[in-house]
């Protein structure tokens, strides 16, 4: 198949999916559901492989291009946030299938398993979307369709603290919206177009350059819950069903942050507001202070990996400020590792504890004393994916920060490898409150009710992919330079 056909199949297949799971009821949503996941992997592997071997794939929809028609891209950061997908994906959906169960559970079971299927399949479908689009109102249209199945993701729960959860979450993800479609209505006002290379060909500083990178900028901070506009993130990703936390955290957040990545070094750079690098740079180092004393206080699972989420994308955002000159190639890698390393252990600690509220009455860290001897594979998996949170040689998260690190001191940009540094002390902090109980060899006393196989092994294969990510960093850093995407221009 062409790499084209790869690309369709991407969006097209999640998105049958989806509608297949809602027609077909919740008897047949998780079969739907592992038979989508598997084919929308292969489809996303395939068009990885179609990058990797003739660089950047194009494809204009029903034959039509820029201006009018819808064109889907793919260099090599699209494909590798796509492979991402796949992963967290794949296991995402595992683990769902478990969670959620078979048939019976209650009334309210039944709706979740209802409803989650199609919600579930039709985010993947729009988030691969999204990494795929080549104009900027597509973007718009893709963002918003992940906004909505994650806050229909995030009320699945039913109860008090899950509806106002998804009630904040659905008000600031407009506010994100509309500010970005304020901006990208200044861009087609002034000049004609939407088309990604047409803005960037045409688009020069002034006024409309900074009015519409204000707004567009700001929007997407706010979707991607960067300090301290992220009051909408530890609760919603704390309250949500584990399998839906992990999605959330792994996947919906890094959607804005590869937004703001295309925005700043393809579409505006050099013509947006002056110092908006440097101010995302340190939001996100605030961030990793702030979120990481949150982490510190927590004494729930959920709540410590929630507010870590906070904290790890401040090191995302350190990347705009170091990728300027010649510290964007070595910058984008870093930054790449590290979303992907993030991606999978961050689901995998959520995965995690989804097993574990399966098996104890909940994931207070006092009670988690021998979770060793109790459920060994689910207690190796936020064992295994702590190391790579806490960026440990040689893990993923390690090779990421490495690179970030590199790029600070290469540059002479020392500044920003403090909070990087500091970080990671924190980090090993609420990372080690969690693994002296989790590893503890005496017993807990209330015997856990077994918790399924499937999501035990789910959290355990995507943190040794984020442990993996660190041995064979160039099969990552490989994908990511095809067609271009490290030298940070559009190809």
């Amino acid at each position: 198949m062409s790499g084209a056909a790869w690309a369709i199949g991407a969006v097209l297949v999640p998105l049958a999916g989806a509608t297949a799971a809602l027609v077909g009821g919740a008897r047949a949503g998780r079969w739907v559901g592992l038979a989508t996941a598997g084919a929308s992997a292969a489809c996303a592997g395939g068009l990885a492989s179609a990058v990797l071997a003739g660089g950047t794939v194009r494809h204009r929809v029903g034959g039509w291009g820029a201006p009018l028609g819808i064109e889907l891209r793919a260099d090599g950061l699209s494909a590798l946030m796509l492979v991402m997908v796949a992963a967290v994906g794949i296991a995402v959906t595992v683990s769902a299938a478990a969670y959620f169960g078979g048939a019976g559970g209650g009334e309210e079971q039944g709706r979740r398993r209802l409803l989650f299927w199609p919600l579930w399949l039709f985010l993947w479908a729009a988030l691969d979307a999204l990494f795929l689009a080549a104009d900027v109102f597509n973007v718009y249209v893709t963002l918003e369709l992940v906004g909505l199945s994650a806050v229909g993701l995030v009320a699945l729960a039913g109860d008090r603290a899950a509806l106002g959860a998804a009630a904040r979450y659905l008000v600031l993800a407009l506010l994100g919206s509309l500010a970005y479609l304020l901006g990208v209505g200044l861009l087609y006002a002034g000049l004609g177009t939407l088309d990604a290379g047409g803005i960037r060909a045409a688009l020069g500083p002034g006024l409309l350059a900074t009015a519409a990178g204000a707004l567009v900028l700001g929007g997407l901070a706010l979707k991607a819950a960067l300090f301290p506009l992220h009051g909408w993130l530890p609760p919603a990703h704390a309250g949500a069903p584990a399998p839906v936390s992990a999605a959330l955290s792994a996947l919906v957040v890094k959607a804005a942050f590869y937004l703001l990545v295309r925005f700043t070094r393809e579409i505006l750079p050099g013509a947006a507001l002056p110092r908006a690098e440097v101010l995302l740079g340190a939001l996100g180092a605030a961030g990793i202070v702030w979120g990481s004393l949150q982490a510190l206080r927590q004494d729930r699972l959920k709540g410590v990996v929630a507010y870590s989420t906070v904290a790890q994308l401040g090191y995302l955002f350190l990347f705009f400020p170091l990728a300027r000159d010649a510290g964007a190639a070595t910058a984008l890698s870093g930054a790449g590792l590290f979303a992907l390393a993030h991606a999978l252990a961050k689901a995998a600690l959520f995965l995690a504890s989804g097993a574990i509220l399966k098996a104890l009455p909940s994931d207070r860290l006092d009670g988690l004393a021998g979770l060793g001897s109790r459920m060994p594979l689910t207690a190796a998996a936020v064992a295994v994916a702590s190391v790579s949170i806490l960026a440990l040689p040689p893990s993923g998260g390690f090779a990421g920060k490495w690179l970030l690190l590199s790029t600070a001191f290469a540059t002479g940009r020392w500044g920003w490898a403090v909070p990087m540094l500091l970080g990671g002390v924190l980090a090993a902090g609420y990372s080690f409150r969690v693994l002296e109980r989790a590893i503890a060899s005496t017993p807990g006393d209330a015997p856990p009710v077994r918790a399924p196989l499937a999501m035990e092994l789910s959290a355990l294969a995507l943190a040794l992919a984020a442990f993996a990510v660190g041995l064979v960093p160039w099969a990552p850093l490989r994908l990511l330079g095809a067609g271009g995407a490290l030298a940070g221009v559009a190809p």
